[in-house]
């Protein structure tokens, strides 16, 4: 007797395994549907080579490419002890003490972002380094040549160029300091937990984390927040169903002037998104848990209760580069 019941709670036992393993596999296949695995590399990288990437790193840390020698790419795109390609404050002063405008968008994996900058005004991430150099509140440089002049009078840098550029003369020029930088940036590429589970790998997520990626789709937060960076993709307003409380910064309207583009911003992409807080683009909203909260609010006209909110930070945890996550602990 003893027997039988015990091959019955087996049977049990093994049928319950069973279709706890089938629910996860439909969720990895439903989660394919909206969301792709980190590419091994980003677009243009095709013509990176070694050293144009470590010219380019040099470049990002150099500090002498600003007015007064103070300021770097990295100083606001930190990326030393854990930060995640951002300086996690509400907005960035630049060489000369002065407060930027807008918060600094974490530069890892954004190159594949379908532009760059909340409003989208730089196309790829060559564009994109060239501006900051330039701007008068970011670094300071008055125009490319000086910035050119300066650099080629760094007497490190004659030959690091000549082999990274090799054929061009001058090989030291503004569009080959930004396309150097940006051969670096494809390279701060950072999979996470998620991709192991988009994978196949149904362990890659507990149970929370996983109730948090259903409750994501429930509320259909994937209709924004897709593809391969779960955002930077597209262009929404800020405040779809309820105004947002900052009216200061009227994203892209400010670049077009078009009435149409009022509080339209780039969709932020949410890799790594549990270490670059403050959020938003004028960084006001302190925590994830906020961020999450105001969005349902703010887009969705949805309430969100704390056991949802709790759940989808966790989600969003297992988006954190995999050599990063001992910083949420």
């Amino acid at each position: 007797m003893k027997l039988v019941i015990w091959c019955i709670v087996a049977l049990l036992l093994s049928m319950t395994s069973g279709a706890f393993a089938s629910d996860i596999n439909l969720l990895i296949k439903r989660a394919n549907r909206f969301f792709e695995p980190l590419p091994d590399a980003m677009p243009g990288a095709e013509n990176d080579t070694p050293e144009r990437i470590a010219l380019g790193k040099q470049l990002f840390f150099e500090k002498r490419l600003s007015i007064n020698d103070n300021q770097s790419c990295a100083s606001c795109h930190r990326l030393d002890e854990g930060f995640a390609g951002v300086d996690n404050l509400a907005t960035s002063p630049g060489a000369r003490g002065e407060q930027g405008t807008r918060n600094s968008p974490t530069v890892l994996n954004a190159g594949w972002q379908d532009a760059q900058f909340w409003d989208g005004r730089a196309e790829n991430l060559v564009e994109q380094a060239k501006q900051p150099i330039l701007n008068p509140i970011e670094m300071g440089m008055p125009d490319e040549i000086t910035v050119e002049a300066k650099i080629r009078g760094i007497d490190e840098y004659q030959k690091t160029f000549a082999s990274a550029f090799p054929g061009d003369e001058p090989a030291i020029t503004y569009q080959n300091i930004a396309e150097a930088i940006a051969a670096f940036e494809r390279t701060l590429i950072t999979p996470g937990r998620f991709d192991e589970f988009l994978n196949g790998d149904s362990a890659a997520l507990n149970e929370v984390e996983r109730q948090g990626l259903q409750t994501f789709l429930k509320l259909d937060c994937d209709s924004c927040h897709d593809g391969v960076l779960l955002g930077g993709e597209t262009y929404e307003p800020l405040g779809k169903e309820h105004a947002y409380e900052n009216q200061a910064d009227q994203g892209i309207y400010e670049l077009t002037g078009d009435e149409d583009d009022r509080m339209f911003f780039k969709v932020a992409p949410l890799r790594n998104v549990a270490l670059t807080a403050p959020y938003f683009h004028d960084g006001k909203i302190a925590t994830l848990d906020e961020a999450v909260r105001e969005m349902g609010k703010l887009q969705l006209d949805q309430e969100l209760s704390d056991q949802q909110v709790s759940d989808i930070t966790a989600f969003l945890k297992t988006l954190t580069d995999k050599n990063r996550e001992q910083y949420l602990k």
